[in-house]
């Protein structure tokens, strides 16, 4: 999600509600992805799968934004490029580790971002977190642990360690993202519509090598309408219709509100995987979750105190 330098008017309480609802859907069916993911993929399909659902979006981003991306300049290309190469490393991480673990733990594992980038920053920039963000990041980690646990002190699962890894390049992502000077400037349609063609291309480089898996046309014959409508929901709903929301709120309302909305992610991603996929935590699993939706949602609030 891009920022941007003028801050949004205030908003009336209903007009502010209007555009809240919208921005908590997003979190909502993002939280939803990582059991959709998981429901329609296997670790045989995983690379096919990431093609089917970003290059059913791609044409549509590239068209509405086609003039803006002429606009471009070649280090604004080469930019947003690099930039989705390290977007389908995320993407790759994330999905074959949701195969491997409960949508509920992906969910709640990947929301270490919010935690890792403020202190990635604060390394890169030498600069010493906050006692109170340090004490939220502890408990952050704790949660995790206690999540991974609940079948009793055991070994993180390898979905665990991936998704855990995911957060880590997620974080690579944000920091390029703000320190690549040539994308600072560029305009967010294009440079989403350049960063998910780089990574679609990467995916499909992937897909046609030996050992890779399915390859996408088979998986897109040998899917059922189940499979089908999971991976239009990933793809219009997780990924077209996310972008444009974030795009339109973060002009009528602060990008730290929409922050706050979209941080309620992990949120969602437990509901979803409990009442939908079956999926259970026990005393200790439970304990981790709330560990770290409340390590989290500390920690975003320290890092945005800190940058008053």
């Amino acid at each position: 999600m891009s920022s941007i330098a003028v801050p949004a008017p205030a908003l009336a309480p209903r007009r502010a509600w209007l555009t809240d609802l919208p921005v908590l859907l997003v979190a909502v069916v993002w939280g939803a992805s990582y059991l959709a993911a998981k429901g329609i993929t296997t670790t045989h399909t995983v690379v096919a799968v990431l093609v089917l659902r970003f290059a059913l979006v791609l044409p549509a981003l590239a068209l509405a934004g086609r003039r803006r991306l002429r606009a471009l300049t070649a280090a604004q290309w080469r930019g947003a490029a690099l930039l989705g190469l390290i977007l389908s490393a995320v993407f790759l991480l994330e999905t074959y580790g949701v195969v491997n673990t409960s949508a509920t733990n992906a969910g709640l594992i990947i929301s270490l971002t919010m935690i890792l980038t403020p202190l990635a920053e604060a390394a890169v920039v030498r600069r010493r977190p906050s006692a109170s963000f340090l004490a939220a990041a502890a408990v952050s980690v704790a949660g995790v642990l206690l999540l991974t646990q609940g079948a009793g002190v055991t070994t993180p699962s390898t979905g665990d360690l991936l998704m855990l890894l995911a957060a880590v390049v997620r974080t690579v992502h944000v920091l390029a993202m703000a320190r690549i000077k040539a994308v600072l400037g560029a305009d967010s349609l294009s440079l989403t519509t350049v960063q998910l063609g780089a990574a679609v291309a990467v995916f499909a480089v992937l897909a046609g090598l030996p050992g890779s898996g399915t390859s996408p046309w088979a998986v897109a014959v040998g899917f059922g309408p189940r499979e089908w409508v999971g991976l239009v929901f990933l793809s219009l709903f997780c990924t077209l219709f996310a972008f444009f929301v974030q795009m339109w709120a973060v002009r009528r309302t602060s990008p730290s509100r929409v922050s706050l909305l979209l941080g309620t992610e992990p949120l969602w991603a437990a509901a979803a995987g409990i009442t939908l996929g079956g999926e259970h935590l026990g005393p200790a699993g439970l304990l981790g979750a709330a560990l770290v939706l409340t390590g989290t949602t500390w920690g975003r609030r320290a890092a945005a105190r800190a940058d008053c």
